[in-house]
């Protein structure tokens, strides 16, 4: 197939999942909404700047400006506030990069902006537009012109691919024709088993306790409570003070290192730069216990990960999450806006090893069944081909 996707060129979720194509030996181009070189056979590579990408990718990469004058939620409202009035301009330019291209096939990882921006161009190919974690919950009813960008792009869209059964639903609320085809995948394609494995489980000796280890994957993002987990910690650490906080993600993150000063708990946190997938599994590998205290999301790469790890999950109590973690039996669900509840949560799964040693070997099963990289993979080429056909 010739296959043109339209995603985030520097996100690891939609390199993963294209990555697959290219070495199954499908023709793949890529339109990237943000200035990018992925390390990828790509057939060819566009920039297609929409909701001011240039801009932010130019903040990000120079760590100032926005990034440091407003939190992490207020940028995100300000995009979706007038990020919607740049879709016209930007469609133009994909139209005629489809043209050129001539693909069989066009998807569309995530609907802010990428999914909005492909539905704009409407492409004679098929289209699918993937949902990823809060395309729904956060990002479309956040301002009247999000609301009609999103629903102008269910409506065009000739098939979905979402990560949970809850946005199978939510779609259709949002223009989702019924009869167009469906499938449910994790986002980035799923767990790549021979990076992401578990170790063998130690008991609770006087080495293991010496060197408890808390893990936060989920770096600073406008939908995870790190406020509320930061202010866990003092009230973690004044039942088990010799227990360590790792976050991946928040070196150099102005929000979080203000929580870590303000709190006085420097010497018990470690914010770390971002890791690759490698790196990210060793620090796994040390952990007991991995914190997600979002209020928005799909299913999360990193729960997937840490599951697959044998890391036991403490993360906000979520429809999505459910769909993953029952509570008290491979998991724990918190209210992610209750720094108590996070706590007691936390040292509970950092004090039931027993608890801990069955979740890793229900979730072990949970990956190999619905996550393993290569099925699901193999799963999402079919569905195209279906569609191609």
């Amino acid at each position: 197939m010739r296959i043109l996707f339209v995603a985030d060129g520097r996100s690891p979720t939609a390199l993963s999942w294209i990555e697959y194509f290219i070495q199954a030996g499908h023709e793949v181009h890529l339109a990237s909404t943000f200035a990018c070189q992925p390390d990828l056979k790509l057939a060819s590579l566009h920039f297609v700047p929409v909701a001011f990408s240039s801009r932010i990718n130019g903040i990000a990469n120079e760590r100032r400006g926005l990034r440091k004058v407003l939190p992490t939620g207020l940028r995100t409202i300000l995009r979706n506030w007038v990020g919607p009035l740049t879709l016209r301009s930007a469609a133009q330019r994909l139209r005629a990069i489809i043209e050129d291209i001539g693909p069989d096939l066009v998807h569309a990882l995530r609907i802010p902006y990428e999914g909005m921006l492909a539905a704009a161009a409407n492409p004679q190919a098929p289209l699918i537009i993937s949902v990823w974690g809060n395309d729904f919950t956060l990002h479309a009813p956040s301002t009247p012109l999000m609301r009609s960008a999103t629903h102008k792009a269910m409506r065009r869209a000739d098939a979905l691919q979402t990560d949970t059964q809850r946005d199978q639903r939510l779609a259709h609320r949002w223009g989702l024709l019924a009869n167009k085809p469906t499938i449910i995948l994790p986002g980035n394609g799923g767990v790549r088993q021979e990076i992401f494995y578990p170790l063998a489980i130690p008991t609770d000796n006087q080495e293991t306790v010496a060197r408890l280890r808390v893990i936060n994957p989920r770096g600073m993002r406008a939908y995870v409570r790190n406020d509320i987990f930061f202010q866990a910690i003092p009230k973690v650490l004044s039942k088990r003070p010799e227990v360590r906080f790792y976050c991946p993600g928040m070196e150099g993150e102005p929000e979080a290192r203000r929580w870590v000063e303000k709190l006085g708990i420097a010497d018990y946190v470690t914010l770390m730069p971002k890791l690759s997938a490698r790196a990210l599994a060793d620090s796994y590998h040390s952990a007991q216990v991995m914190v997600s205290p979002s209020v928005h999301d799909g299913t999360p790469n990193s729960l997937l990960e840490a599951m697959a790890c044998g890391v036991f999950p403490v993360v906000g109590d979520l429809e999505s999450i459910r769909e993953w973690i029952s509570h008290g039996k491979n998991g724990l669900l918190v209210d992610p806006n209750n720094p108590e509840a996070l706590a007691k949560a936390i040292v509970r799964a950092l004090k039931d090893s027993q608890l801990r040693t069955q979740a890793a070997k229900i979730n072990k099963e949970l990956i190999k069944e619905r996550a393993d990289y290569k099925v699901c993979m193999q799963q999402a080429e079919s569905f195209y081909n279906s569609l191609v056909g």
